[in-house]
């Protein structure tokens, strides 16, 4: 697990947690020693996944189960997934030049990569992420399927007025979610919104 990244945990309709993966773990180990072991629901912020952990034993283990430790230079132990790679000599030789070796070189890649992605891919990802947490927190909302169809379709506004009534928890964390997908260039307007030509003469 990526420990860069951000986490929020649900208990029913409520956000109980929310940071990087220490601090919702630690939070959530918590409540389970208190005695509080109603269903929590983490996400992970960027993608929408549910995430489970095995909060059993100390605070130490827990940690150690769910956290990369590493046993060299730039090697994470564990929260890695192996997998076969296919390159042409001059990657492999290009990789084997970079420092902290061929994992960590990909690893950079990667995540320039995905720092660098067009505002399309981005957008398609938050709505993606939106979709996934909509399906587990709220999918027995009222207006619903309204508001997933609003969410595909671009339309910020009427997406924005189907959640409104929502718990206030759950329509803020899905609104923020969801928020990157209604940036892309070129999507259809908001309603109500003047057209280029028409803000202009305004202004002029």
């Amino acid at each position: 697990m990526d420990t860069e990244s951000h986490y929020t945990a649900f208990v029913g309709r409520r956000r109980v947690a929310w940071g990087d993966l220490r601090t919702v773990l630690l939070s959530a180990k918590d409540r389970h020693d208190k005695g509080n072991h109603a269903l929590m629901l983490v996400f992970e912020d960027r993608t929408g996944q549910q995430v489970d952990f095995d909060l059993s034993g100390s605070k130490e283990a827990v940690l150690a189960r769910a956290l990369p430790t590493r046993s060299g230079p730039g090697r994470p132990k564990l929260g890695v997934v192996s997998r076969e790679v296919s390159l042409l000599p001059r990657h492999w030789e290009w990789l084997e030049q970079q420092p902290h070796g061929l994992s960590g070189a990909l690893r950079r890649l990667v995540d320039e990569a995905r720092k660098h992605a067009p505002l399309a891919e981005q957008a398609r990802l938050a709505r993606e992420a939106a979709s996934k947490v909509m399906w587990s927190i709220a999918g027995d909302l009222p207006n619903f399927e309204e508001a997933s169809r609003a969410l595909f379709a671009h339309d910020r506004e009427r997406f924005n007025a189907l959640v409104q009534r929502w718990p206030s928890h759950v329509r803020d964390y899905v609104k923020e979610r969801a928020a990157p997908s209604f940036l892309v260039p070129g999507s259809p307007r908001p309603r109500g919104a003047p057209r280029g030509d028409r803000a202009r003469s305004r202004r002029s």
